[in-house]
């Protein structure tokens, strides 16, 4: 007896048996039916798109509220960046020196939480992303969203020196696998859904949805196709109006006061363009050899690692505040004027060196804002030389400070047209944009010239994969399923009685059968699994087996051997029908054995 009928009473008199029976197919039905629309309906991967942008909007704020929360539980401030060597509020005995201590207590909560729940969490996120779309499919798993959400915000507020941009990217991408994979989708529409949610991500963050559409683009997808694009840009436009309904509708950065005098000053921006780049690659072998060099000198548990490193990491916030978390206060003052040039390149280094150390000892956060915090240095204090020697033409500093955000970020991560987007919409100022892409377009080609990788591309080639290496042709993706098909199994009318199919079923050599109607058309297939089920609802059970009837992801006889394969490992039974370009007649069946069988073929005929 179930358990609903156990907590029945008389006062509630029991439903009948025909709807205790179908209420539940009806339900499981409805949904396949659902799942099925999207998956192969034109706009169904519009509409997932939509679902996923707006869930990388919620987790946008959501991660936001994170970071401000646990900033000001560790240092009492809303920035500890912009605070100088204040003491915590809470801890005032302390004085400056409570940051000696943040970085570890955060290390000591955040370490385990990776360790034992996400490892692939720990570092900067999009290198993950990239090599899941690469070469698994676009498949992450769904708890990777939850753990980095956690564990960069409790580095980020504990004094980490790194970016929300990187965990934004891997939670927003975790969400649209994760949907992506509860339907079932295609890996191609599986990878265009992680895209969606680094999309969305960026899109809401920097209320750039422009930028997050190209970022999802030129770094994660690698490819520009008419329905990838589409999808991108939904979920990036959808994440953004969610983004600006909680977090407003202003530009991230103020442009100072600019205008470019004369053409000759092209030739300055020209200058910061090589040296932004030469920078950009600089900060890549930095983190990377801090990295090598924090793995050489630890020797314990890797959950403790965050911890140990976090008492060296406090010493340096110790000396130099502005290091604190991301530090976009710090930047801005940079590109008002507001420091000397020895402290802009002190800044400099410290940022390369806090982040690169953060990232070292375990921690968990983003390259970009560091990237463009070191540009804005850079970039000020070029503008500020540029100014003494040619006061005529480099008539705004900060500008070039604007200019080298952009210009270090694309050597580093050799992304120009992204580099040009998001500064364009992170200031919302036009008459920057020359300048800014003739230094951007010169950054990226000294980064080409000096280095064979990027700042993420060099994180996957030192564990052995490289994204550009062409593959070999595999078979699977150039044998059509119609060469290879077996002969349709007897299909079952849709009017045959329960107990007569469920006979035939188990005298069936793959466990399912295809189901038509009386004129022929297909309606699906139903397994033996279904029908012994079925069998067992007592009076409830369906009279006839098109009630069990369900449609899984079509096969066409034209589709690679690859997408037949993926169908039959997300399918119940052993076989699924080949239909019609129509997809209303069933013109063979595809198995397991069919397709080991054409590898061994091919194998014979290679051999």
């Amino acid at each position: 007896m179930s358990p609903g009928k156990e907590l029945r009473t008389s006062a509630c008199p029991p439903a009948s048996s025909a709807d205790e029976g179908h209420g539940p197919i009806r339900a499981r039905r409805g949904l396949a039916a659902v799942a099925t629309s999207l998956r192969e309906a034109p706009s169904g991967v519009l509409v997932t798109a939509l679902v996923v942008g707006a869930g990388a909007g919620l987790g946008a704020i959501a991660f936001r509220w994170l970071i401000v929360t646990f900033t000001h539980l560790f240092s009492g401030h809303a920035d500890y960046s912009a605070a100088g060597h204040a003491s915590n509020p809470r801890l005032p005995w302390l004085g400056p020196w409570f940051v000696l201590l943040a970085p570890v207590v955060g290390g000591l909560l955040y370490g385990p939480l990776v360790q034992r729940f996400a490892r692939e969490a720990r570092g900067h996120g999009v290198p993950e992303v990239m090599f899941a779309v690469a070469q698994r499919g676009g498949r992450i798993a769904p708890r990777v969203a939850v753990v980095k959400s956690l564990a960069s915000a409790l580095c980020i507020g504990s004094g980490g020196s790194v970016g929300r941009e990187g965990p934004i990217v891997q939670i927003g991408s975790a969400l649209g696998s994760s949907i992506g994979q509860a339907l079932r989708l295609t890996e191609n529409r599986l990878r265009i859904l992680v895209a969606c949610g680094a999309a969305g991500g960026i899109a809401a963050t920097f209320n750039a949805p422009l930028a997050g559409v190209f970022f999802a683009m030129e770094l994660i997808l690698r490819d520009f196709t008419a329905e990838s694009f589409g999808a991108v840009v939904l979920a990036s436009v959808t994440a953004s109006v969610v983004g600006r309904a909680a977090l407003g509708d202003t530009a991230f950065l103020q442009l100072p006061a600019f205008h470019v005098s004369h053409p000759a000053e092209y030739l300055l921006y020209a200058g910061l363009g090589v040296l932004a780049g030469a920078a950009g690659v600089g900060f890549t072998r930095v983190l990377y050899l801090v990295e090598d060099l924090c793995d050489w000198a630890w020797r314990g548990p890797e959950w403790l690692r965050p911890a140990a490193g976090g008492l060296v990491l406090g010493g340096l916030l110790l000396a130099l505040p502005q290091m604190y978390g991301v530090g976009y206060p710090v930047l801005e003052n940079a590109i008002g004027g507001r420091y000397l040039i020895g402290f802009l390149l002190l800044l400099l280094a410290g940022k390369a060196l806090a982040t690169s150390l953060t990232i070292g000892i375990g921690g968990s956060g983003g390259v970009f804002a560091p990237s463009l915090f070191m540009g804005a240095m850079a970039g000020s204090a070029y503008g500020i030389v540029a100014h003494h020697l040619a006061p005529g033409l480099a008539t705004s500093p900060g500008a070039y400070g604007l200019v080298g955000m952009g210009a270090v970020f694309a050597g580093a991560a050799r992304a120009p047209i992204t580099a040009v987007i998001i500064m364009f919409e992170l200031t919302g100022e036009y008459s920057i944009i020359l300048p800014l892409m003739l230094a951007i377009v010169l950054a990226t080609v000294v980064s080409r010239v000096l280095s064979g990788d990027t700042i993420y591309t060099l994180k996957l080639r030192r564990r052995g994969v490289d994204l550009d290496a062409h593959e070999p042709v595999n078979p699977l993706a150039t044998t059509p399923v119609g060469e290879v098909m077996e002969p349709v199994p007897p299909s079952l009318p849709d009017t045959t009685a329960l107990e007569e199919a469920a006979r035939l079923l188990v005298t069936s050599d793959h466990g399912v059968l295809p189901v038509t109607a009386s004129d022929g058309r297909y309606r699906g297939t139903v397994t033996a699994r279904a029908a012994a089920e079925a069998l067992t609802d007592g009076d409830g059970r369906p009279a006839t087996i098109g009630e069990l009837a369900e449609l899984p992801t079509p096969v066409i006889a034209h589709d690679a051997l690859a997408d037949a394969l993926h169908v039959l490992v997300t399918t119940q039974g052993t076989g699924v029908p080949v239909l019609a370009d129509d997809r209303t007649a069933i013109v063979g069946w595809i198995t397991h054995q069919t397709i080991l069988g054409a590898l061994r073929t091919q194998d014979a005929g290679h051999g």
